[in-house]
């Protein structure tokens, strides 16, 4: 535990939430186990940003995509690792929170752990109305009924166990696993076999001849970036999952280790394969490149297997905003940086009243959409990005420091310890600059760069507030 955990007991908790806490410091049960943690880790690396985001990116870069999604890729192995480094030295529910305000400084942990929360809210918000707009392909029912039949189960289902929860996941990202891996299968017939009707003119050439490799230059690669980045947003959810893991030492290792195959296979081979099969200059910016694939290949299932996709891959992403929100509340409401009544937990170990704010909100979030589904809200979706690559940033900086204190023998070596770091954790950063760059000069990313100034002042006041009405707690000791 931090420093400041172990000061909570006389700082103003009750000493029924001392006892909540557990031998491990959080009170939570350790149901999830390696077959769920795995998935729960595949499915983090996986969701609409591939199946349907990927289209905008191929239009901007063609062939090039292929090469940002394994830079990028390298850079989350980075990420990954220093996460694990620290889940290694000391593996908790509140993860890169917990991690910044002990290396960083109380207010860094303040300010992880609720962009970290808003990120997932508004996140939540838009996949489950995604996932109702989704419903009406087959269905002729109002969106908003599915919307809150969606949030209502899900919601049940983080309440009842956390067991459950994984269980959950696990399945939506076994569905998402399957189409990846069944379309890879498909194309690979289709360039070994010939057969279809896009067998006569697939081939790997036409990853170069339709206008060469960067048909718009590096430039055009480079302002797909924050594309491709955001696909990769909540990979690093397997760190949340730490204080509940079985066995997490070993574990999360071995999940963390998997990420290089996993962007391999599903970002870069899926990409590789499709774009051999279909010429780039056939994907619209805003139909998914599965659907335009499975159509050129005359496979007229093509729209409705994808829909699936992606309602499922919707609903596992608001499934894991109502797992992350409430461990992330807790979390900061243990450490005296939240209402104190988020600390509860129902007897199965999940955090009660911290999911029940969040899933209300979630719900307000949804009937606004649907009310006003106007350009302000759309800016708030665009800030949620920037959110959730605060969460890297602030996982690699705690690692540095970490690092360093270990080194000095200050602090135990972890035993999973990142290779190559500190030049990888550095490299990983000056990529993440690079990135948030690219928004500040692409139109439709702008916005969130301009939202991010104004979370921070409203953070910064609260924290002032916090701080003002308890200046002797070590949880809001100045950095």
């Amino acid at each position: 535990m931090t420093s400041a955990q172990v000061d909570h007991g006389q700082d103003g908790r009750r000493p029924a939430e001392v006892a909540d806490a557990g031998p491990a410091g959080e009170g939570y049960q350790r149901a999830l186990g390696a077959r769920q943690i795995q998935m729960i880790a595949i499915g983090g690396a996986i969701g609409t940003g591939l199946f349907l985001g990927a289209g905008k990116a191929i239009a901007k870069a063609g062939p090039s995509l292929i090469l940002a999604y394994s830079v990028a890729g390298l850079v989350i192995f980075f990420i990954m690792r220093a996460l694990g480094e620290l889940l290694m030295y000391r593996p908790v529910s509140g993860s890169f929170s917990e991690y910044a305000r002990e290396f960083v400084g109380p207010f860094a942990g303040f300010v992880t752990g609720w962009t970290y929360w808003l990120f997932w809210v508004v996140t939540g918000i838009t996949e489950v109305t995604a996932a109702a707009q989704y419903m009406t392909f087959w269905f002729s029912v109002s969106p908003w009924v599915s919307a809150l039949v969606f949030t209502v189960v899900l919601y049940g289902v983080n309440l009842i166990s956390v067991k459950l929860f994984g269980e959950l996941e696990f399945w939506f990202s076994m569905v998402k696993v399957t189409a990846i891996v069944g379309m890879i299968l498909i194309c690979a017939g289709i360039l070994t076999l010939g057969f279809s009707d896009a067998g006569d003119t697939a081939s790997v050439t036409r990853l170069w001849s339709d206008g060469g490799f960067f048909p718009h230059g590096v430039k055009g690669t480079l302002m797909t970036l924050q594309i491709v980045m955001f696909a990769f947003l909540a990979v690093e959810l397997v760190g949340v999952t730490a204080g509940e893991s079985k066995d997490p030492e070993t574990v999360l290792p071995r999940a963390i280790n998997t990420v290089p195959w996993r962007i391999a296979v599903f970002y870069v081979g899926a990409l590789v394969m499709i774009l051999s099969v279909v010429p780039w200059t056939a994907f619209s910016p805003d139909v998914s490149p599965f659907v335009e694939a499975f159509d050129r290949m005359g496979l007229g299932l093509g729209a409705g297997i994808v829909n699936f996709v992606v309602l499922t891959a919707a609903l596992s992403s608001c499934n894991s905003g109502m797992y992350s929100t409430g461990r992330m509340l807790r979390d900061l409401a243990l450490n005296v940086q939240g209402p104190a009544l988020f600390t509860r937990l129902t007897r199965g170990g999940t955090p009660l009243v911290g999911t029940t704010f969040s899933a209300a909100l979630m719900l307000v979030g949804v009937w606004i959409n649907y009310q006003w589904p106007g350009d302000a809200f759309t800016y708030v979706v665009s800030f949620a990005t920037i959110s959730g690559m605060w969460a890297w940033i602030m996982i690699l900086v705690s690692q540095l420091r970490y690092r360093r204190l270990a080194d000095r023998g200050v602090l135990p070596q972890s035993a999973f310890r990142a290779p190559g770091a500190p030049y990888t954790s550095v490299f990983a950063l000056a990529f993440i600059a690079v990135v948030v760059v690219m928004m500040g000069i692409d139109e439709d990313t702008r916005i969130s760069l301009y939202c991010a100034p104004l979370w921070a002042a409203l953070l910064g006041i609260s924290y002032r507030f916090l701080r003002s009405r308890d200046p002797e707690n070590r949880a809001f000791a100045r950095n």
